[in-house]
């Protein structure tokens, strides 16, 4: 049916990267840490589709925060540096993400 089906606990949203370098992001379903919530409360769903070609970006805080930035800013430089990659498969996304955003080194992170 190429349904994604997701939920958010705290982390920053997925991005779903077509074959033309647009992005999408997956923020339609976003809700509190786990543990932070009372447990009978129910988390969230959305839905979204893909078609065959689609990556779905899946990354921690430390790839897009910067400590005095606003976290737009980090989102939007992602999908731009994002839109750049489309030619590359998942090990070397994951490897030009880290260098293009400057956190091959590791980051400034709480």
């Amino acid at each position: 049916s190429h349904l994604l089906v997701y939920s958010s606990a705290g982390h920053p949203p997925p991005v779903l990267l077509h074959p033309d370098g647009s992005c999408e992001l997956l923020d339609q379903a976003t809700d509190p840490p786990l543990g932070a919530r009372p447990e009978h409360v129910p988390r969230p769903q959305a839905n979204a589709t893909y078609t065959p070609g689609d990556t779905l970006v899946l990354y921690t805080d430390g790839l897009i925060e910067r400590r005095d930035e606003d976290i737009d800013v980090g989102l939007a430089r992602l999908t731009s540096t994002l839109a750049t990659c489309t030619e590359f498969g998942a090990e070397h996304l994951a490897d030009a993400l880290l260098a293009r955003l400057d956190v091959a080194s590791g980051g400034n992170d709480d």
